[in-house]
């Protein structure tokens, strides 16, 4: 898709997003300290007010929560520039890596996505008005349709992951090489363990930080 046709892609719009917005790099990194310190200082409520419990988890689980809620926020950041945000990059992104013709069906969607039916339609519907995505016919069953990405969402969207990786590669930068494995290597331990143990009893939805 061409710049122009982009109300909010500037020239240099590709150079902003790589960095995930150098205009904002102070409030950022005071974001992220203040992050870190309101988990440290639940943490240390905890240790206060019940000595009697360890109240470690919701140091790594809040940070945990805290980071997620950063990477969301600085890749709405780098995407910005080119109409989107993180979830219609997401539903972008997995057309395209389902291959030619790039389609699925919205079930498949959902499914890849972790959302619900209501949530998809929102996405796509924006997408749809944007002309980056389409609704088609299933063929063999006229009760449903397939999604698929239009040749301007298959350009933004070749156009916009490499920018997106080199924004996420930045942040791990820092890490060194080995540090980045062994992050990979511990975080792939505990995704096992979670999946061992499964999604245990129902509780009530997250309240805050501390059951992030």
């Amino acid at each position: 898709m061409p710049p122009e046709d982009r109300p909010s892609r500037t020239g240099n719009g590709a150079m902003a997003a790589a960095d995930g917005s150098a205009r904002r790099p102070r409030r950022r990194s005071a974001e992220t300290r203040a992050a870190r310190e309101q988990v440290d200082e639940i943490f240390r409520q905890w240790q206060t007010e019940r000595p009697d419990i360890d109240p470690t988890p919701v140091r790594i689980y809040g940070l945990i929560g805290q980071i997620h809620l950063q990477a969301t926020a600085f890749i709405d950041d780098v995407l910005s520039p080119y109409g989107l945000a993180r979830g219609t990059y997401d539903v972008l992104t997995a057309l395209r890596r389902a291959g030619a013709p790039y389609c699925l069906t919205p079930k498949a969607l959902s499914r890849y996505l972790l959302l619900s039916g209501a949530g998809l339609t929102s996405r796509l519907n924006k997408l749809e008005d944007l002309h980056l995505v389409a609704r088609l016919p299933e063929p063999s069953d006229r009760r449903t349709v397939r999604i698929q990405l239009t040749a301007a969402g298959e350009d933004l969207i070749n156009e916009v992951i490499p920018v997106v990786f080199a924004a996420q590669a930045s942040r791990l930068e820092p890490l060194g090489e080995d540090g980045r494995q062994r992050l990979l290597e511990r975080l792939n331990e505990f995704a096992d363990a979670i999946a061992l143990l499964g999604a245990g009893p129902a509780a009530a939805p997250p309240a805050g930080p501390d059951a992030d």
